[in-house]
């Protein structure tokens, strides 16, 4: 079963955050539930990766002005049945900033949210199970727009409120400052 690797991932996380009980619960029942949770072609929602993708310092986060959505967020996509949702997170965030060089600096899920998709033209309303990885960029930082963006931009850690107010992005800012605070 492709899916004990990201169940476990899940109960460490549960056991480093707690707090976020209601969230791993819904993300563990889905991929219990679905045996093509990794799948875009799962009608009620399918599970993605994104990234929390750094500068050498961590000082700065890579941020996309997403296409389709119109508003800024983090890097990251389908899994398109890939059950390496880490590896996903890689080749997303490679893919739409043009970054070679990037790192995970765990292996450990650093955020999970749950959110919706609106319908579009052939495609209904679903959830997003997103699974999301700190990455730190260990090369050049010149990006690239990719066709999934209008924009991509380094945006200051401590200055995340002047582009965007998304609660997920505060949420990862914060648990960011607190692995720092910790020696990251």
């Amino acid at each position: 079963m492709h899916r004990r690797p990201l169940l476990a991932a899940l109960a460490d996380y549960r056991c480093r955050h707690p707090e976020e009980e209601a969230v791993v619960a819904g993300v563990e029942a889905f991929v219990r539930r679905h045996r093509r949770c990794f799948d875009r072609g799962l009608e009620v929602g399918h599970l993605t990766a994104s990234a929390w993708l750094v500068d050498g310092d961590g000082a700065r986060v890579l941020l996309t002005h997403h296409r389709k959505l119109g508003r800024w967020i983090q890097l990251g996509g389908h899994a398109d049945g890939d059950g390496d949702l880490l590896r996903v997170a890689l080749r997303e965030a490679e893919e739409e900033s043009g970054l070679r060089r990037l790192e995970p600096l765990s292996r450990g899920i650093f955020d999970l949210d749950v959110h919706p998709i609106p319908a579009r033209p052939g495609e209904a309303a679903h959830l997003h199970y997103d699974v999301r990885y700190a990455l730190r960029a260990a090369g050049p930082l010149e990006v690239t727009v990719s066709a999934e963006s209008h924009d991509l931009a380094w945006v200051p850690i401590d200055a995340l409120e002047t582009v965007t107010r998304e609660p997920s992005i505060l949420r990862m800012a914060a648990k960011w400052r607190a692995r720092r605070a910790g020696g990251w």
